[in-house]
């Protein structure tokens, strides 16, 4: 995972009261809960592991999401609402992306503000939810490979295939998104979760001051440290 300095990994920490806090000089740009994306970029490529940690928890997964800066209160009771539906603790729910910070650090599009072209992508950090969406997927993909379930067409097949290939290779670690398995009755978990991602968004529309979005898409974490091994990651590729 990442590394860390040693007194972390010691749980001991040898210094001295007169010792103040310091943080890396690359966080001192990022200022207030919605830092401008060029400086998100610039720290990701130059501030090191513990920067891009530092990054992944306080800015990309924390606090009230952009999306909802007007309206924290709603996005506190869609949480409960989530939670309830996917048997998780509210508390495990985020948002991740441009609705998080408000601008994409997607790099064929960083600072792009978020609006109603964008995406509400969630995540949730449940070992168990993360463990039945798993079952789901390797059950599809047997099916899949047996011919026990088979694609409307030519283009549904290359589809699956990549879900076969990226969902195999996620879980490996640690995670893994809804969209990798058709939402079909015997899926159970992962049609749940695929129903609910289309209330969410149906029920957005008509909430007041709530984001209106293109899509809802929901990945699920094993662990935080899962999470944060994954964001760093893509933090690390922006160029």
């Amino acid at each position: 995972f990442l590394t860390l300095p040693p007194f972390y990994l010691t749980g001991q920490v040898f210094e001295t009261a007169s010792e103040p806090f310091k943080a890396p000089n690359s966080l001192k740009k990022l200022k207030g809960n919605y830092p401008d994306a060029q400086h998100l970029r610039e720290t990701a490529k130059t501030g090191g592991e513990i920067s891009r940690a530092a990054m992944a928890r306080l800015w990309l997964s924390e606090g009230i999401p952009f999306a909802f800066r007007h309206c924290p209160g709603i996005y506190d009771i869609i949480r409960t609402w989530l939670g309830h539906r996917l048997s998780v603790d509210p508390k495990e729910i985020s948002v991740s992306g441009s609705a998080r910070i408000g601008q994409s650090l997607a790099p064929s599009k960083i600072g792009k503000p978020f609006g109603t072209h964008s995406d509400l992508d969630l995540f949730i950090i449940s070992n168990y939810l993360f463990g039945k969406m798993k079952d789901d997927f390797y059950v599809w993909s047997r099916d899949f490979k047996n011919g026990g379930i088979l694609p409307k067409d030519d283009q549904e097949r290359e589809l699956w295939l990549d879900n076969q290939r990226y969902g195999t290779r996620n879980i490996k670690r640690g995670f893994l998104d809804s969209k990798r398995v058709p939402n079909r009755k015997k899926y159970a978990t992962m049609q749940n979760i695929n129903q609910t991602m289309w209330l969410l968004k149906e029920k957005l529309l008509i909430t007041d001051e709530t984001p209106n979005v293109k899509k809802v898409s929901l990945r699920c974490y094993s662990s935080w440290s899962h999470h944060l091994r994954q964001v760093s990651l893509s933090l690390r590729r922006i160029e």
